[in-house]
């Protein structure tokens, strides 16, 4: 049956001026823009005083694995978002030898959770996007390379430098994940073990990455301290590679750093002007939100989970992790440095005896438990096996604005799906930036906030079919009402839907209608190269 939306407010992510008119759905695609009359066949939704535009992509998302245990995706849903891009941070779930499975589940737990509930068995990207597929999703979904699973694969977990046989090994893996549809490369370069890579290391990858037509998608070395320094290494790493550019969840950490914007912003417009590609993504909140660990200075973490919760086991050891984090090292950001320790708040554990933890920030975790604010913390992270959760409060209002109206930002969640209190932007990213940063303070017009949840992301990501409303295109639509789209999570009280979002299709199928799911998951996975 076809759909027909009558007497719509339509925004079609290419930036440009809102239009009224009618738009129709057949078999996935958008058929016709218009002026349409209706038939006895047509399924006819009244837009009347509603903004239709193309459903949101979001260019950083940790669903890897919850989407193989809840495929309806709901808080992705119910914001507007029809595609999603996976693989995040340099650590996810493929490639993954079968000899590192369980090591590796607890070194990613704490950003993308852990299930007994799915084969672990996929081995590489292929076969976890087969299994994507046969599980079905009610989202799109794309991937990237993680470059902590390829140097894994290569040369284990320790942190050692990388040999030229290394590179060459993790640059044939590379170009395996990539010919099985990947979009590009990823690296957190402050999770373990992709901090243990230089800067050679990973420009050989963004050499193979660029000859695929790949983006290289980096959570920097540094969003503090050395900001200068991170962004110029990414900068010469593009130079060198010739390799796309996206920084992930743009910001900019800590008041003594604040200052150093203006100038990271200039050496990016700098290298645009010398045929650099650059882009970055950036959710619309003062707080970001990872796994607890990254409290730990690196040296802790070599090796893996197990060598970690082995190290934390020794007082002598914590003693160490204490002097190090008052200290400091350089070239490591330091959360507790940047942020404090009673802006660092606890938001997921696995263990019922630990749940009285989730909320409180690690100087109430210590009275809670009766210990100095770090040894609460390191005892915390040893029973859960280091998978929990954090909230960190690092910027101002102002940046956000700042980085939001940049011509280089597309909007992302990055959200964590794991149990407890969650960052609020798992539910709200999206809405928010129409409802707060739109309607209320008008820092975007509602053509240019669309363009940068659409038609720009797309455009990242070499989407070819997908991001506009153009006849031809996939039918993953929104439809909302400008007058009440906002988000109404907490950080106090996270877990709540927006409002505003009136419906949503993916692939022609109607996913969300008047605050119900149809749970049709008829999204797509997505592989490069291919038109689907």
């Amino acid at each position: 049956m076809k759909t027909l939306f009558k007497n719509a407010t339509i925004i079609d992510g290419t930036g440009e001026s809102q239009y009224h008119s009618d738009l129709l759905v057949n078999e996935g695609k958008i058929i016709q823009i218009g002026d349409i009359s209706a038939n006895t066949q047509d399924q006819v939704i009244d837009a009347t005083g509603k903004i239709i535009c193309p459903g949101f992509i979001d260019t950083h998302t940790h669903s890897d694995l919850s989407v193989l245990l809840n495929p309806a995706v709901s808080a992705k849903i119910r914001q507007g978002i029809t595609t999603e891009l996976l693989g995040q941070d340099g650590v996810a779930l493929a490639p993954l030898p079968e000899q590192y499975i369980s090591a590796w589940r607890k070194n990613i737990a704490g950003l993308d959770g852990d299930s007994d509930e799915i084969d672990w068995h996929f081995k590489n990207t292929a076969g976890y996007l087969n299994m994507l597929e046969a599980r079905g999703s009610a989202t799109n979904l794309a991937y990237l390379v993680p470059h902590g699973n390829i140097r894994m694969e290569a040369m284990g977990l320790d942190g050692k430098a990388s040999t030229q046989e290394d590179v060459a090994k993790m640059c044939q893996i590379l170009e395996r994940e990539l010919q099985a549809g990947a979009y590009g490369l990823s690296t957190g370069l402050i999770y373990m073990p992709c901090a243990f890579g230089d800067t050679a290391e990973i420009t050989e990858l963004c050499k193979v990455t660029a000859k695929y037509n790949g983006i290289f998608v980096v959570h920097q070395r540094s969003e503090a301290d050395d900001i200068i320094q991170s962004t110029q290494e990414l900068i010469d790493i593009a130079h060198a590679s010739g390799v796309w550019l996206h920084i992930s969840h743009m910001k900019v950490c800590g008041k003594k750093n604040w200052s150093l914007i203006d100038e990271m912003l200039s050496m990016l417009e700098q290298a645009q002007q010398e045929g650099i590609r650059i882009s970055f993504d950036q959710y619309p909140y003062v707080a970001g939100s990872t796994m607890l660990g990254v409290i730990l200075p690196p040296w802790v973490h070599a090796g893996g989970t197990e060598k970690l919760l082995e190290r934390l086991k020794s007082s002598e050891l914590r003693q160490r992790m204490i002097d190090d984090i008052e200290k400091g090292i350089p070239g490591w950001d330091n959360f507790i440095d940047f942020a404090g320790l009673d802006q660092i708040f606890i938001t997921s554990v696995k263990q019922q005896k630990n749940q009285d933890a989730v909320g409180l920030n690690l100087v109430q975790l210590g009275e809670l438990r009766g210990k100095d604010p770090y040894n609460a913390t390191f005892d915390l992270l040893y029973e859960e096996d280091n998978a929990v959760g954090m909230v960190d409060f690092y910027g101002t209002e102002e940046h956000v604005i700042k980085f939001l109206c940049r011509p280089e930002q597309n909007v992302c969640t990055d959200g964590l799906m794991g149990a407890g209190k969650p960052h609020p932007r798992v539910f709200g990213a999206f809405p928010r930036v129409l409802g707060k940063y739109v309607r209320e303070e008008a820092c975007l017009t509602w053509e240019a906030a669309i363009r940068k949840m659409t038609g720009k992301p797309a455009e990242v990501l070499g989407l070819t079919n997908r991001g506009l409303l153009k006849e031809g295109y996939q039918a993953d639509i929104v439809m909302l009402d400008p007058h009440t789209i906002t988000d109404k999570g907490t950080f106090v009280e996270p877990n709540q839907y927006p409002e505003g979002i009136e419906l949503v299709m993916v692939n022609g199928r109607i996913a969300l209608f008047n605050h119900i799911e149809s749970y049709a998951c008829s999204g797509q996975v997505l592989r490069k190269g291919t038109l689907s």
